[in-house]
């Protein structure tokens, strides 16, 4: 090859390079504020930044009024160290800037992997979009993130033992260490180790001859690996408690049926779209193939399909999961079509990964890094939570008038109560819901539905103002409640202090307070 044609080979980007920049870009420079949509990116980095300072890893909460102060398993401790790193270098928008990187990192790696299982570079790109596409419901500034990455280099190894025979199952516990102690995702590392051991369980069990020897011999690899990530996954600040966390926390009724994120997926939610679509793809592709599911593959899209139809939080899983799956048939059904349409595709796929393969390195990625980089420095970047959704005008009115008391809040304020009014003001709830539990929640239940003895609930915390979402039943009940008085209304939030001397001096600074709400109907009208 030519000094000129490795010149333009270094210059020019392969398919995964402009699907990582492509990705990294629209979140840097367009959808990144969505990265923030969830308030818990807050009390990650306040957490972070208490273990940076006391350099130790909590076992009780610090962030709540409650007292004695709860028990508190900090699962995510080296997830929140790390974002308290980046958040103190370059705040907020730095902390999605870094979110967007991995983001755009597990569908690069996803579509590297699909590459060299030798799937046609065309099938691969559309997969990995439709993944993109069905994650993008939980594409948040969040310790999760970490462990999409995580899973697709955890699903390659495991495919490369099972059907090339390439053994690095070595690997993997030296993986789960991190992992443990940055996700509970690392349950899913379990998942998938099980769920190819009990395919090729079965596999050698209806085997014969040299099938079954070869599968008892893959079996002794993945109980081997099985039982080396059980030892790695111990070495976090909790032992073996860390394995028993998950467990309790999806065994609690109260948490699953209350919070959104573990609901099952609203399919009236236009976010759905795409995870539909990757559904009736797979339903097809399995359908219609003549490469049919092998054992492993049966187990891996029963369990991950149960788990994404029950709760919409394992869809991004179980999108990265189906997606070589559905490749390969894909791939297959491509190769054996020779309609018109099917001679385009292949020739254009075979132009394509011709020009593909004569790409080398990584400078463009790396130049999209950079120039990100650059614009974050200058300030041409720049993310915040957002005032419209989230209650940041109406801190800096707290902040301003120091209201004194225990407070009332919603979990998605105490998140951002705790990241910019933390240890000035203590929050009766946030975004740890399994460190409150299941008595507490059903307490909080109560008194948003007003359910009877709410109002005794309130008194047992001694709770004297209230902070809340503007539409909320609750705030529109507290408007016509006799005990209750309105000090602060914008469209996002309501704050009500109880009607009592302590608080006289706020009433009558601000007496005539205007539900938001209200002007916006009486606006629309």
């Amino acid at each position: 090859m030519s000094n000129y044609d490795r010149k333009k080979t270094f210059l020019l980007p392969s398919i995964g390079d402009v699907l990582f920049i492509t990705i990294f870009l629209i979140i840097a420079l367009y959808s990144g504020k969505s990265l923030l949509n969830d308030g818990d990116t807050g009390y990650h980095i306040r957490a972070g930044e208490y273990m940076l300072r006391t350099h130790s890893i909590p076992h009780h909460d610090m962030f709540s009024f409650l007292s004695p102060p709860l028990p508190w398993t900090a699962h995510e401790w080296l997830s929140e160290v790390i974002m308290a790193l980046v958040h103190q270098a370059y705040g907020l928008t730095g902390v999605v800037i870094f979110f967007a990187f991995f983001l755009a990192l597990s569908c690069f790696l996803l579509f590297k992997m699909m590459q060299k299982e030798d799937c046609d570079i065309l099938v691969a790109l559309f997969v990995v979009i439709l993944v993109g596409g069905a994650a993008q419901l939980h594409w948040l500034a969040r310790p999760h993130v970490f462990s999409l990455v995580i899973m697709v280099a955890w699903y390659y190894i495991l495919d490369l033992y099972q059907y090339r025979g390439r053994n690095h199952l070595f690997l993997l516990p030296l993986i789960m260490i991190p992992w443990a102690n940055l996700h509970g995702g690392f349950m899913g590392g379990f998942i998938l180790l099980g769920a190819y051991f009990l395919g090729n369980l079965l596999d050698s069990f209806f085997s014969h001859g040299e099938g079954r020897t070869e599968g008892l011999r893959r079996l002794r690899g993945l109980g081997l690996a099985i039982l080396a990530c059980l030892a790695a996954s111990v070495v976090n600040p909790y032992g073996l408690h860390i394995l028993l966390f998950p467990f309790q926390l999806t065994s609690s009724k109260d948490l699953m049926d209350g919070v959104s994120e573990f609901l099952s997926p609203n399919f009236h939610e236009y976010y759905i779209k795409y995870f539909e679509l990757l559904l009736f793809v797979l339903l097809a592709t399995v359908g219609l193939s003549r490469f049919k599911l092998n054992l492993v593959e049966m187990i891996l899209v029963l369990l991950f399909t149960h788990m994404s139809l029950f709760s919409a939080r394992y869809i991004p899983l179980f999108a990265i999961i189906v997606a070589p799956i559905i490749a390969k048939r894909l791939n297959q059904v491509l190769r054996e079509s020779d309609s018109g349409f099917a001679r385009f595709l292949k020739q254009r796929s075979c132009n394509i990964a011709a020009i593909d393969a004569c790409t080398t390195g990584y400078f463009w990625p790396l130049a999209a890094i950079g120039a990100v980089v650059v614009m974050v420095y200058s300030g041409r970047i720049n993310f915040q939570f957002n005032p419209k959704i989230k209650p940041m005008a109406a801190i800096e009115f707290l902040k301003r008038e120091q209201i004194p008391g225990n407070m009332f809040n919603n979990d998605e304020f105490g998140d951002c109560l705790i990241y910019a009014a933390a240890p000035k003001y203590k929050v009766f709830i946030d975004g740890r819901l399994d460190m409150y539990g299941a008595d507490r929640l059903k307490e909080y239940f109560n008194v948003t539905a007003f359910k009877p003895g709410w109002e005794m609930i309130l008194e047992k915390y001694r709770i004297s103002w209230i902070i809340f979402p503007a539409d909320a039943t609750l705030s529109r009940h507290l408007l016509i409640h006799p005990e209750w008085k309105l000090i602060y209304a914008d469209k996002v939030t309501n704050i009500f202090v109880k009607n009592v001397p302590q608080y006289r001096y706020l009433m009558e600074k601000y007496p005539n307070v205007r539900p938001a709400v209200l002007d916006d109907k009486k606006d629309e009208a």
